[in-house]
C-alpha cells in the first residue's frame, strides 16, 4: 500500500516516488499536501506507479491534482512513450476518446441576457439531445460517417454547419490527418450514426456561464473575455463510437500482448502492443478517427446552440464565437528535449489536457503571444476556469488538469444525496437546471468531486498553466 512516506517532496506543488527496480521512470504527482491525502484514499497512485512500468515510458509517469482511480492508469495521467521500442495503450487514452471542451463566447453581459436565460436554456435543451444512448432522429449513412472519421470538424463546417474560424480555434484544426476509417469497426460506426451533435451522459454537460473574475487582463482581452460576459461551455466526446473503438482494441490487444509480443505489465488492463507494430498502427489510426468524430460532434453541437441562441434572442442577436476547443483523452506524436536531444514521443493524455505555451506552432496565430487557451470545467454548479499555456509547462509535456476530479464513485454519490436535493441547492443559487434524469443529477453532485478552486491553484502555482478567468454557471444542461 502506497503512503505519503513513499514520496519525496520536490516543492509545495510536486511530489515524486523515486524509480525502483520495477519502475522504468519515477512517478510524479502535482498536488498540494492537503490534496495528496485525498488522492491516497483510492488506487490512483498505485495505478500511476504501474504506469511507470510501461515499456518505453520516458522521464516520468505523471498524475494531475484532479487524478482519481480509472481503468489501467488513473484518470489524470500523462505518459510520453518512446516511438522506436515503446508501446501504445488504449487504456492510457481512455474509453471516451477525445472527451473534451469547447467554449463559445457572446458579446452580451449577464444583465442583458438575464431576461432571456430560461428561454435560451430551454431552446438548447430541445436542440441538443442529452442522455445515455440519446441520438438524433435521422441516422447518418456509413459513407458520411467515414468522411467525418477522416475529416473531423472540417467536414461539419464544409457541410455548412459551422464557420471557418471555428476550425482555426480548435486543437489540430479539428482533424488528425492520420485517421483512417478502415480501422474503425462497423459496430462502432453504427453506434455513431445518430450521435453527431449529441451530449451524452455521465459527467458531460452544457452550461451557460458568466465570467465571474478576470485574473490576467491582458490575456483575457486577447481571448475576447470580459467581466460578466455570457459564455457557453460544452463538455462531451466521441460518444458510443469512441467507446466501441477502445473496447474493440482492448479485446484484441490483451491476448496479443501476452501471447505474441510477450509484454509484461502489472495488470491486464494495461493492454498494449508495440507502437510500430501493425496492430499498434491500426489502433493509432482508429483512435485518431474517433477523436475526429468527437471534434465533429462538438462542432455540430455548436451549430445547434447557435440555432437555439437565435431563436431565443431573435435573428438580430450577435452570434456566438468559438474561443477554443481542446481534448483531454488523446494520444499524439509530439517532440521534446529528452536527455539533451529532441525526441519524438507518443504522449498519452488521459483525463489531462494539453497546455501549449506562447509561440508554439500548433496554436492559432491569434494566441501566439498568450499561449493556448486551456479550458477546465468544474463539477456541476461550481466554477470553471480559462487558463493559458506557459513555457514552464514543459515539465509535464505541456499538460495540465482536465477538471475537478472525482472523490466519490457514482454509486456512493447516489447514496449520499438525491437529484431533487441537488436541484434544490442549485436553484437556491439561482442556477437553472435542465436534465432528463434525477439519478444522473445525483451521480454528478458537487459533493462527489474535489474543490475545483484548489485544483486550479495547484496547476497555476506549479507552472503548468496560468489562470486567466473564472466562470460561474447560470444554467446547467445535463444528460442522464
Amino acid at each position: 500500500m502506497i503512503s505519503k512516506k513513499d514520496f519525496i517532496k520536490i516543492n509545495d506543488w510536486l511530489w515524486e516516488i523515486p524509480k525502483n527496480e520495477k519502475m522504468n521512470v519515477p512517478a510524479r504527482v502535482y498536488s498540494s499536501e492537503k490534496m495528496l491525502e485525498e488522492i491516497l484514499k483510492d488506487r490512483s497512485i498505485e495505478q500511476l506507479v504501474n504506469g511507470t512500468m510501461l515499456p518505453g515510458i520516458l522521464k516520468y509517469g505523471i498524475a494531475m491534482p484532479d487524478c482519481h482511480e480509472g481503468y489501467s492508469v488513473p484518470i489524470g495521467f500523462v505518459g510520453a512513450i518512446e516511438i522506436s521500442n515503446g508501446i501504445i495503450s488504449p487504456g492510457a487514452c481512455g474509453f471516451d476518446i477525445n472527451c473534451g471542451m469547447k467554449l463559445m463566447k457572446s458579446q452580451y453581459s449577464e444583465q442583458e441576457i438575464k431576461p432571456y436565460l430560461e428561454k435560451i436554456a430551454e431552446e438548447i435543451y430541445k436542440e441538443v439531445p442529452s442522455g445515455l444512448g440519446q441520438g438524433r432522429k435521422n441516422k447518418i449513412s456509413i459513407e458520411e460517417i467515414n468522411k467525418i472519421l477522416e475529416q473531423g470538424a472540417k467536414r461539419i463546417v464544409n457541410l455548412g454547419y459551422g464557420e471557418k474560424e471555428d476550425i482555426e480555434n480548435c486543437e489540430a484544426n479539428g482533424c488528425l490527418d492520420w485517421a483512417d476509417s478502415l480501422y474503425v469497426s462497423e459496430k462502432a460506426k453504427n453506434r455513431g450514426r445518430d450521435q453527431v451533435g449529441t451530449l451524452g451522459s455521465g459527467n458531460h454537460f452544457l452550461e451557460i456561464q458568466k465570467v465571474e473574475e478576470i485574473f490576467d487582463k491582458e490575456i483575457a482581452q486577447n481571448f475576447g473575455l470580459f467581466e460578466n460576459q455570457i459564455v457557453i461551455m460544452v463538455h462531451t466526446g466521441s460518444r458510443g463510437l469512441g467507446h466501441q473503438v477502445c473496447t474493440d482494441y482492448l479485446r484484441e490487444f490483451i491476448p496479443l500482448m501476452e501471447n505474441k509480443y510477450k509484454i509484461k505489465v502489472p495488470d491486464r488492463e494495461f493492454a498494449c502492443v508495440p507502437f510500430l507494430s501493425e496492430e499498434g498502427q491500426r489502433y493509432f489510426r482508429a483512435m485518431a478517427a474517433a477523436a475526429n468524430y468527437a471534434w465533429a460532434n462538438r462542432e455540430m453541437i455548436a451549430f445547434f446552440i447557435r440555432k437555439a441562441w437565435k431563436k431565443a434572442l431573435g435573428e438580430k442577436a450577435t452570434s456566438l464565437e468559438i474561443l477554443y476547443d481542446v481534448a483531454h483523452n488523446i494520444i499524439k506524436k509530439e517532440k521534446y528535449i529528452i536527455n539533451n536531444k529532441e525526441t519524438e514521443v507518443i504522449v498519452h493524455r488521459k483525463g489531462s489536457t494539453r497546455a501549449f505555451p506562447p509561440y508554439n506552432q500548433e496554436i492559432p496565430s491569434k494566441y501566439q503571444k498568450t499561449g493556448q487557451p486551456v479550458l477546465i470545467p468544474g463539477s456541476m454548479g461550481t466554477s470553471s476556469y480559462v487558463l493559458s499555456g506557459v513555457e514552464k509547462g514543459e515539465q509535464s509535456f505541456f499538460s495540465t488538469c482536465h477538471g475537478a476530479g472525482r472523490t466519490m464513485s457514482r454509486h456512493k454519490s447516489l447514496k449520499a444525496t438525491s437529484g431533487e436535493e441537488v436541484i434544490k441547492n442549485l436553484k437556491s443559487k439561482g442556477i437553472i437546471v435542465k436534465c432528463r434524469s434525477m439519478r444522473g443529477i445525483a451521480e454528478e453532485a458537487p459533493l462527489a468531486y474535489k474543490n475545483i478552486d484548489e485544483v486550479i491553484e495547484v496547476v497555476h502555482n506549479a507552472g503548468l498553466s496560468k489562470k486567466v478567468a473564472k466562470l460561474t454557471p447560470l444554467a446547467v444542461i445535463k444528460g442522464e
